[in-house]
């Protein structure tokens, strides 16, 4: 990996640490606004990014979650969800269609979250609940987010920056 390369993935994963942390009152409940969700998004521009978002989500989650399964779970949801998204990738080349597939991706394998707040923070809702509701509030971030990355790639070159 060059230094290029590990420069911005540390970019990529402090900018997430920091916009998670001043959503951060709304980010690790039944509902979760994060809106450093955006991240994910760049992994369809290039692969590489991969390392700074997973590195975000994990210092983010040390520092910031009221509940140390998040460390862990949290870090899966994402490595499994940008892994999935790759593989779309492999046949979907239009950036908008595969950043919908992200975050549907993302979306439905909240579920991994669900399960993580039902069993070792013990929430009383049911787990079906809590997956519709992370599910719909990812839905709603990720989806509003594509418009903010789709911007900031006109402008920036996202796949070109790392």
């Amino acid at each position: 990996m060059n230094i290029r390369t590990v420069v911005v993935n540390a970019l990529v994963a402090a900018l997430y640490f920091v916009v998670t942390a001043v959503v951060a009152p709304f980010g690790f409940l039944h509902v979760q606004f994060r809106l450093s969700e955006l991240f994910n998004h760049l992994i369809v521009f290039n692969k590489k990014y991969f390392y700074g978002i997973i590195l975000g989500v994990l210092i983010s989650n040390i520092i910031l979650s009221p509940t140390k399964a998040d460390v862990f779970f949290g870090v899966l949801h994402t490595a499994i969800s940008l892994g999935i998204t790759l593989i779309f990738a492999k046949f979907v080349k239009d950036k908008i269609a595969l950043m919908l597939i992200n975050t549907t991706v993302f979306s439905v394998n909240m579920f991994i979250i669900a399960y993580m707040l039902k069993v070792f923070v013990g929430l009383p809702d049911a787990f079906s609940l809590l997956w519709l509701t992370l599910g719909i509030s990812e839905f709603v971030t990720m989806a509003l987010a594509i418009l903010i990355i789709y911007l900031l790639n006109k402008r920036l070159k996202i796949e070109k920056l790392i």
